[in-house]
Order: structure tokens, then sequence, then C-alpha cells
């Protein structure tokens, strides 16, 4: 198979075993198992506790001891195997430290599921600011896939959403040993930080590195805020608007912002050549603005094109920050810290930014809610304000001077 097919089947299948239950499982533990918010809330909160440490972690393993693609096959064969157990569990408290388990293994793939595609161009001459996007955008394709498919087998409300992704999980495992070798790069520093394996926590001395990673960090909030009360808040117009599609099928209606995804993802070559990362950053910051904004002015009926715009648009805010983030550090950092860089960039958004953006969204939707009546209009309002905060301040604190890359330019 060409290497690119190779990496796009890796992609679709990474972000296929998340798809499968990430969106619906609140309707089973919600709706089945009958957990509480609090419990639910905790559930997701085991994303971002596990991206705090994990995905920095085993980039170190990957970066020093192990091949990269061999650390991304154990982590996903470790996965698979906890998702079969959680589909067994009923209990909240159990029910949340298996599902920390298998965050803790299978958060620190999506870094790593990008160090493996990176290094495997790289070596076979492809430009990894070109050639990526168009591989990455195979993994929403896969979360899309895996959202319909577990939608339309009846399994939003069961266990069955979690045993399926347990399957594709040790599949992905088995498909990863197979990859192109992407060994550790020996490094001949002797400092104290890579004797320990903290290299990328120098790129910290940077003032524009720094910059970076706090924005990125903050936008990783605003993502944990799209995806904690995106589907509470559709279902909150079941009084109003009980017969519309958004209402009925709040799942696919939601799913238009991963198909905006793949789109999006396709812009990100042309855009980070010619504009650079500031402001493709700061594009997605006023993305996050209408994202939020939209949502503040729309509703399941008549207002439901003001929805699907905002689901839109979130192609933008997301890939924006999350993809091209990447791209960027990937091209910052030395070679032999590569891995960890990653990790870093996945602990700052996926880690302290999920946490932030949870618990200090939590706190916002909870000042907003009078009598157990959210004043929804409010919420979102709240939320647009806080990007564009970020986007006033991002262009004076981040200073960055773009370099035109050459269509055959490669990172070495």
């Amino acid at each position: 198979m060409d290497i690119k097919n190779r990496l796009r089947t890796l992609n679709f299948l990474q972000f296929f075993v998340w798809g499968a239950w990430l969106i619906s499982i609140g309707n089973y533990l919600g709706g089945t198992l009958h957990f509480t918010g609090a419990e639910i809330g905790a559930v997701f909160s085991t994303l971002g506790i596990a991206s705090l440490f994990m995905p920095a972690l085993m980039g170190i393993v990957a970066d020093k001891y192990l091949n990269a693609e061999r650390v991304l096959g154990l982590c996903h064969l470790l996965s698979g195997l906890l998702l079969f157990y959680a589909s067994t569990v009923t209990q909240p408290q159990m029910f949340f430290w298996v599902m920390l388990c298998n965050a803790m293994f299978y958060m620190p793939t999506i870094a790593l599921n990008n160090t493996v595609s990176y290094i495997i161009l790289e070596k076979n001459g492809y430009n990894i600011i070109t050639d990526f996007p168009p591989i990455r955008v195979w993994g929403t394709i896969g979360f899309v896939v895996a959202m319909w498919l577990t939608d339309l087998c009846g399994w939003t409300s069961n266990a069955n959403q979690l045993m399926f992704s347990a399957v594709s999980s040790i599949a992905l495992s088995l498909y990863a040993f197979l990859l192109p070798a992407c060994k550790p790069t020996k490094s001949a520093s002797k400092s104290v930080l890579s004797a320990i394996g903290l290299d990328a926590f120098k790129l910290f001395k940077q003032r524009t590195m720094l910059v970076f990673f706090l924005f990125a960090m903050c936008l990783g909030a605003a993502l944990q805020i799209t995806n904690a009360f995106g589907g509470l808040f559709l279902e909150s117009f079941q009084s109003t608007h009980p017969d519309s599609f958004g209402v009925k099928h709040s799942n696919l209606l939601l799913s238009i912002s991963q198909i905006s995804e793949t789109l999006f993802i396709l812009t990100i070559p042309f855009f980070l050549q010619r504009y650079g990362i500031k402001k493709v950053m700061l594009l997605s910051m006023i993305a996050w603005v209408f994202r939020f904004g939209l949502f503040a002015i729309g509703d399941p009926g008549n207002g439901v094109a003001l929805l699907i715009l905002s689901m839109i648009i979130y192609g933008m805010a997301f890939d924006f920050f999350n993809i091209s983030g990447s791209l960027f550090v990937e091209q910052e950092a030395p070679g032999q810290i590569r891995a960890s860089a990653q990790g870093l960039f996945m602990f700052m958004t996926n880690g302290l930014g999920a946490m932030i953006g949870g618990y200090c969204s939590g706190l916002v939707v909870d000042y907003f809610t009078i009598n157990d009546v959210r004043n929804w209009q409010a919420i979102w309002f709240a939320f647009a304000a806080y990007a564009a905060i970020l986007a006033l301040c991002f262009p004076f604190l981040f200073k960055y001077k773009h370099q035109p890359i050459t269509k055959n330019q490669i990172k070495h």
C-alpha cells in the first residue's frame, strides 16, 4: 500500500475509535445508567486529567526509548482492553476510574499519531505542511463515520458503543505495529532536562513559544466548552421545539461540526504558507466568537440556519488552532524532542485547557441558571466575549514573523 494511504488509514482509525463513543456516551450514562450530571461531567473530565501528563510522558518514551509506532500500538491495545471492561461497569465511581485509565492510554495517541505521521512523511521526502493536512482529514472522516454508525445501529444508549470502540482500538493497535519504524532520536545533550526526558519544557524559555502555548491552552478551554454543553443546549429546546430535527437528532446536527473540519483541514496549507501561524490562530479566535455568538441567537426552529452556520464555523475554529498549532510545534521544536513537544502541546490544550474550560464554563453556566432554568443566550454571549478578549490580546502579545514556505520546503 502507498505510504500516504497507510497514513490515511492510520488517521481514519485513530479518530474512528474516539467517535464511536465520545458524542453519545452521555446518552448511555444519563439515560440508561441514570448517572447524575456531576457524574457524567466527571467521566468527561478524565480526558483533561489524563492529558495533563500522559501525552508528555509517552512522548518522552517515544523520543528516547521505544519506536513511536510501537508506543502508539501498545497504547491502543491497552485502551481497547479497558473499553471492553468499561462496557461491563454500571457503578459511577468504578466507571470513572476505568475511563480515566482508558484516557491515560488513548489521549497520548493523538500526539503520537501526529508524530508517527510526521516522521514517516519526512523519511519519504514529503512536505509535512502541505502533505499532512489532506491525510489528517481522514481522521475527522473516521470520527464522523463512527458517530453515524453508532447512531444508525442504535447503540447511542447502550454499552455496545464501548465494545464497538474497543474492537476498533485493538485492530488499530495491530495496524500500528506494522507501520514503518519510527526510531528514537539519540541526543548528544547531557543536560539534566535531557536525562529525565523533559527537554520539551525548554521551549518555554522562548517568549514566542511561551505565549503560543498559553493561548493554545485558552483555545483548548474554548473547545471544552462546546464539547460539554453543545448537546445539553440543543436538548433544552425539547419543550419549545419537540419535533425539530435538531432536538430529535442532536448528535447528527452536531456532527456537521466534524464534517466542517474535513473541509477546513484542506485549507490549512494555503493559510499557513501565505499568512503564517499568527494570522491563522487569530482567525481561529474570531471563529470561536461567531461559534458561540450564533449559538446565542439560534434555535432548532426558525433559527436552525444559524445553528448550522455555527457548526460550519466550528471547523475553522478547531482546525486553525489544533491542527495548525501541531504543525507549528513540529516546525519549531528540535528534531530530538519532536514527540515530547507534541505531548507538551497536548498537555496545554487537552490537559490544562480542557480542565480550566470544563471548570470555569460550569461556573458560568451555574451563574446564569435560576431555579434550574438556564439562560442559554446569556451563557453563549459570555463565552463569545471570552473568545473576543483572546482575539483582541493575541496580536499584541504573540510576536512572530512569518517566513513564507516554498512549495518544496521540508523540515530537516
